[in-house]
């Protein structure tokens, strides 16, 4: 493959075009099989990846759905705003901004509205015309909000694992998750009993013994429950077990947690690359009222994830008030957090009338025991978005794509070409 790579200079908020601007990073991917002159005549994908707050993919070569697209494709691979090569926002340059306020103020301008309207200028300063959007998970999210508001700019539409819900709060996501995460609990140690009793022991060993991880955060249990991030996938729920078969060790002091196993857990349940996920996460389902810790308080209503419930659940992706006490990267930002999650006036991320109107072709994939996105609301989306072709399967997980993107990423762009059929 050969790479290009390109830094666009944007607004912060695209309401002030002459006002403050920032830096969004983006590389180009196209396949050596196509010669300079050949790459150069290639349509545009641009690729929407999950989050919020993940950069965009770092291929050491193309494979999968990437592989699939770079033979008709060249490739837009986005650091949304904020992450990877784009200005930063994290806890060393947040404070830059001033005062919580003052950094809760500039991270409203970092959704998906701001990231579509940014994709726009990109698209029109490489001289594309209409092009084709790739969105996972978030990614998805982002797609939609395109499809509302600039679908001048789409030739075609493409998702996989994110048809966010287009109206109604956050707790209706969280309701819907929380089910879906101990229904895939109990497949899980259905699979591995052994696990059933492993974690209920590092659970019990949490509760009366400290342990810290690398980087001198403490390892508690509810952030050992992060670990089931791992359950919304297809084969990387086996990576579960394996990371729990090596927990404990025999040390001078008794028997502790294991040096291994406490760096792999500190990849897990750590924001640090990714601060913006914590801090993100709830806004986008925030549309003209405040979250409030939607998960938190959710929670209230399933029991059978508290910290202190023996047989111990594992959860998925949700985001807690804890985080900023218990994650080193994050405690700074813990007020601009709070700040975010009783801001009541978000903006719109979606125009239901202008998807019931929709023209641009678009094809998803909906996973039927997806613990992220949750089956049900996402099919109340795609009969609100005229045109939408779905395919949806039970033959994966959350992150399919990882597992066999070329067939995903071959059958969708086809049906959206054919009218789904």
């Amino acid at each position: 493959m050969r790479t290009t790579e390109h830094f666009f200079t944007v607004p912060l908020d695209h309401s002030s075009p002459s006002g403050e601007t920032i830096t969004v990073f983006a590389r180009e991917y196209v396949s050596a099989a196509h010669s300079e002159n050949q790459a150069a005549g290639l349509p545009w994908l641009l690729f929407l990846q999950g989050g919020p707050g993940g950069r965009g993919n770092r291929f050491g070569s193309l494979g999968g759905w990437s592989k699939a697209a770079a033979k008709d494709f060249r490739i837009l691979m986005l650091d949304q705003r904020g992450t990877g090569l784009s200005t930063p926002a994290d806890r060393n340059t947040l404070p830059l901004r001033g005062s919580a306020a003052d950094q809760a103020a500039y991270l409203e301008h970092f959704r998906a509205d701001s990231i579509v309207a940014d994709a726009e200028l990109i698209r029109d300063a490489l001289g594309a015309g209409p092009w084709t959007v790739y969105g996972q998970s978030y990614g998805g999210f982002c797609a939609l909000t395109y499809l509302s508001f600039a679908p001048e700019g789409l030739k075609e539409v493409l998702v996989t694992g994110g048809l966010a819900p287009l109206t109604g709060p956050a707790d209706d996501v969280y309701r819907a998750t929380f089910q879906r995460v101990a229904a895939r609990n109990a497949e899980y140690f259905g699979w591995y009993p052994e696990d059933r009793d492993m974690v209920d022991r590092i659970a019990r060993h949490l509760r009366s013994t400290p342990e810290f991880l690398p980087d001198g955060g403490p390892l508690t249990v509810e952030r050992f429950q992060m670990v089931g991030s791992f359950l919304g996938g297809n084969t990387r729920v086996d990576s579960l077990h394996h990371l729990l078969e090596d927990a404990f060790t025999e040390t001078a002091e008794g028997t502790r947690l294991s040096d291994a196993f406490l760096d792999q857990v500190q990849g897990i349940v750590s924001r640090r690359s990714n601060p913006l996920y914590a801090l993100m996460h709830e806004s986008i389902y925030g549309q003209g009222q405040a979250t409030g810790w939607s998960a938190w308080r959710v929670l209230a209503d399933y029991p059978e994830f508290r910290p202190d419930a023996e047989p111990l659940l594992l959860t998925g992706e949700m985001v807690y008030p804890w985080y900023f006490e218990q994650d080193p990267a994050l405690q700074p930002l813990r007020d601009v957090a709070d700040l975010l999650a009783a801001k009541t006036d978000w903006k719109p991320l979606y125009d239901v009338a202008r998807l019931g109107a929709n023209t641009v072709p678009a094809a998803a994939a909906v996973y039927s025991d997806d613990i992220y996105v949750d089956r049900k609301l996402s099919l109340e989306t795609a009969s609100a978005v005229r045109g939408l072709q779905v395919w949806e399967t039970g033959d994966f997980h959350h992150d399919g794509i990882a597992d066999d993107g070329e067939a995903i990423f071959a059958r969708l762009l086809g049906m959206a070409r054919s009218g789904g059929r």
